[in-house]
């Protein structure tokens, strides 16, 4: 099966500094309590037909009464799929999905016969960089942009009708796309029918219904059984699998916590070919979110001995889940 560019880069981690995480503070968030789930987490959601990507937000707040949740990746009412949906603390992780790529199974309607070694070689041109205009309702600035089809799977041809897989960049028009492809043709053709496969880490394996989450949150609030809910609720930490990665000593923690920037002294180990201006995930030893923030150094310089490292975005651990540390402290630690 074709990969996004993600799934098919692997990082090698450099290490700083073996430094050991105390028991006693944090915690895996594979082991977090159900209660923590649902303030941070995120749930895979089977999009239906009908519903604006908004409305299927709101519902998801109503099924579990928290105070926010919010969508990575808008979809048209009538498009279906893979919708994961971060709640209430954890809402801004979607942001760590705006860079990974989409996958979409998608249903083209031709306007006229070809055959079907033109509309194969045609579409197959359309891999790699493309200029896209995106449609006249849209929720960006009509303008050209380039965007990168990764990869576009034919299944099946049957008339004028064509069905294919699409790997493509964050902001794609599918619609768009397919307009194009006809034009190219010289025929003319549009969007049938699409589905959503991937949002980045997230596909159809992982897909929960708001129905299958209504019934979760019924045997959980009247049977006290979460076990269905576990299953529809992931650890927010499952929306950065597509970004770069530093950790952090418990020493640093408490610090980035309040807002702090990132220093050198502070870092345990990173993944190799961050680069300057990188969107990168700052975790904790156990493997927790603590921050995202904006790489000032590359990778490398990463493991020296001072310098600021990342500049802190967005803070997702509350102060207090580790202990301040004494600047001795932090400095005896390594």
């Amino acid at each position: 099966m074709p990969e996004l560019p993600f799934q098919q880069q692997k990082r090698a981690i450099l290490v700083r500094f073996d430094a050991p995480t105390s028991p006693e503070f944090g915690k895996d968030p594979t082991t977090r309590s159900t209660q923590d789930l649902i303030t941070y987490g995120i749930i895979n959601i089977d999009k239906p037909s009908g519903p604006t990507s908004h409305q299927v937000s709101d519902y998801v707040q109503k099924i579990l009464g928290i105070q926010k949740a919010g969508h990575a990746g808008t979809l048209d009412p009538r498009v279906t799929g893979v919708l994961p949906i971060a709640l209430d603390k954890g809402t801004r992780v979607v942001q760590a999905l705006l860079p990974a790529g989409k996958e979409y199974v998608c249903i083209m309607h031709l306007h006229d016969d070809v055959p079907e070694e033109k509309i194969r070689k045609v579409i197959d041109e359309f891999t790699g960089k493309i200029s896209q205009l995106p449609p006249v309702k849209s929720a960006v600035k009509r303008q050209v942009r380039q965007r990168n089809i990764y990869y576009i799977d034919i299944k099946e041809v049957d008339g004028r009708d064509v069905l294919f897989v699409v790997g493509c960049q964050a902001g794609t028009y599918i619609r768009k796309l397919c307009h194009d492809i006809g034009r190219t043709l010289g025929i003319g053709a549009h969007m049938a029918d699409l589905r959503r496969t991937k949002a980045g880490p997230f596909d159809e394996s992982t897909l929960v219904t708001l129905q299958n989450l209504t019934d979760a949150w019924h045997y959980f609030k009247e049977e006290n059984n979460d076990s269905y809910l576990r299953k529809c609720i992931q650890p927010m930490e499952t929306a950065i699998a597509a970004l770069p990665k530093v950790w952090i000593l418990d020493s640093t923690v408490d610090t980035l916590c309040h807002g702090a920037n990132l220093n050198v002294p502070g870092i345990a180990k990173v993944e190799e070919g961050i680069e300057k201006d990188n969107l990168v995930a700052i975790l904790s030893l156990k493997g927790e979110l603590v921050s995202l923030g904006i790489a000032q150094i590359p990778s490398k310089e990463m493991l020296g001995e001072k310098g600021i490292a990342v500049k802190t975005e967005k803070v997702f651990m509350e102060p207090g889940v580790y202990p301040k540390f004494a600047k001795k402290d932090q400095s005896t630690t390594k």
